[in-house]
């Protein structure tokens, strides 16, 4: 799915009115129709809402979710600047709704003597995507009051404040919404940790904007989704063997770190791999041939890494519990200097690299480097914020000819070409150390399957994340482990066995 711009969402509104034909004020209908079909269907347990119109389109969504609302049977009060100059579809909006008796509409100011009970739903139809600057003045102290609410909380189209394609100023007041009920297409600013937490769960709801249109608009941002993965993934050959699905070494483990190499070679394994090794130190051997007895043990060294050699034939997963020791930085960057074949760089593997800004232009090109917030930074230096983060990853994505999969909430994987995608699944229980392990190892066992860099980690990002939603339904957040993630594989892979029998 792709990610437009507002400007571009705008323009597809006036493509689909045009070419249709549909009249602009039914394509406002077709989106409070979405609107209330979800909240009708979401909020049985509350009786009364109270939404807060601006005088855009915004606002005209507004004041006819108010009147389907209230003709479902809802009690519906309606804030808004009675005075103010609506735009033409709000307008006549706003004439449908005062001819209601049964809807009350009050003054923005009013709100403080307002009664906001526990069955109360506050909606904000106050700017949508239509906002250019920040709020101010009497909006800024509206959103400011409502925020400090303690009810559920609605946004329509985009939480107001907030903008569609940027981060707002510092300081900026936005309506904290528990929902965001979104049309037609995500918005990037969903998917960022400064922007993102203003829009609490979001959901994207069908009107209908012109597929003829979207499928021209050009755009380098795209969602992770489950019609994307299913184009991705390949179900297993009947007639195959362990050859037809290649070779992985995972290169990492040491000293009180070993688990780390454990989670990504059950990790590879779980997902496919033909032939799993676990090149490690010496001390590292009993550990992992009692986890992981289908791995086979390719000695390293004694205590550390001092040395690699791996089949240039294999996928190498090079980083999980590594260590920095000099030996083993001694010894990985002299592998890196001889060895030309893509790898999966993640943990301890960039933060050697990382030492030396000229060590970065030893990684191969196609090659998948995995880094944290914090890795990234060590490797490319501070940018300030995501959204220039991920501007910096591209830049260095495509000088060094490597894909960067940058691990967040909602994890961007950024191409040699500048193509961005953002992934949807997976959720805080990941925040634990050993997540990032087990995606190295699904990465690089998708990478042996002969799935391309770019479809090994866009799929990869992907199943690692449904296996841990998968995860957190069954045991928590709070209490689920990497290895509860691992446990979920063959659950993912049954998921998506069934859409691909479903394509045929």
């Amino acid at each position: 799915m792709k990610i437009l711009t507002a400007e571009q969402i705008k323009k597809g509104d006036r493509y689909t009115i045009e070419h249709e034909p549909v009249f602009s004020i039914q394509l406002m209908e077709r989106a409070a129709e979405a609107c209330v079909t979800w909240i009708s269907e979401n909020c049985k347990n509350h009786r009364n809402f109270a939404i807060f119109c601006g005088n855009g389109n915004n606002g005209g969504d507004g004041f006819a979710i108010a009147r389907m609302l209230y003709q479902k049977g809802f009690d519906i009060d309606v804030f808004t600047n009675s005075k103010a100059k609506f735009s033409s579809d709000a307008q006549i909006n706003f004439r449908e709704l005062k001819e209601i008796s049964g809807i009350s509409i009050k003054e923005f100011k009013e709100v403080r003597d307002y009664r906001f009970d526990s069955r109360t739903v506050i909606i904000d139809a106050l700017f949508g995507t239509g906002l250019s600057r920040p709020l101010e003045d009497e909006f800024k102290e509206l959103v400011e009051f409502l925020n400090n609410t303690h009810n559920i909380k609605i946004s329509i189209d985009l939480p107001s404040g907030l903008f569609a394609d940027a981060v707002s100023p510092e300081g900026a007041v936005i309506f904290k919404a528990d929902y965001t009920l979104s049309f037609q297409l995500w918005k990037k600013t969903f998917f960022h940790p400064e922007t993102g937490k203003y829009a609490g769960k979001v959901r994207i709801l069908d009107i209908n904007i012109s597929e003829e249109y979207i499928a021209e608009a050009e755009t380098e941002n795209y969602v992770v989704n489950d019609k994307a993965v299913k184009q991705i993934f390949r179900p297993r050959e009947e007639f195959s063997h362990k050859g037809t699905y290649g070779k992985v070494i995972i290169v990492g483990g040491s000293i009180g770190k070993m688990g780390a190499a454990v989670l990504a070679a059950r990790a590879a394994l779980k997902t496919g791999a033909g032939l799993t090794f676990a090149l490690a130190p010496k001390c590292g051997c009993d550990i992992l041939q009692i986890s992981n007895p289908e791995a086979m043990f390719i000695e390293g060294g004694t205590d550390v890494i001092d040395h690699i050699e791996v089949d240039e034939n294999a996928v190498c997963g090079i980083g999980p519990g590594l260590g920095t020791d000099p030996k083993t930085a001694k010894a990985f960057l002299a592998f890196l200097k001889e060895y030309s074949q893509p790898l999966i760089l993640d943990a301890d593997a960039l933060n050697i690299i990382s030492q030396d800004p000229k060590n970065i232009k030893l990684i191969p090109k196609e090659s998948i480097i995995t880094p944290h917030p914090k890795e990234f930074e060590r490797l490319f230096g501070p940018t300030g914020n995501s959204f220039k983060r991920v501007e910096r990853a591209i830049t260095k994505a495509r000088e060094h000819h490597i894909y960067i999969v940058l691990k967040d909430h909602r994890t961007q994987i950024i191409s040699p070409a500048g193509k961005v995608f953002y992934n949807i699944t997976g959720n805080s229980g990941l925040a634990k150390g050993g997540s990032g392990d087990i995606l190295t190892g699904i990465i690089a066992s998708f990478s042996a399957q002969n799935y391309t860099p770019e479809e090994a980690a866009v799929l990869g990002v992907w199943f690692h994340g449904r296996a841990a939603d998968s995860a957190s339904e069954k045991y928590s957040k709070e209490s689920m482990l990497p290895t509860d993630v691992i446990h979920e594989f063959g659950n993912v892979f049954e998921e998506l066995n069934s859409l691909a029998v479903k394509a045929l």
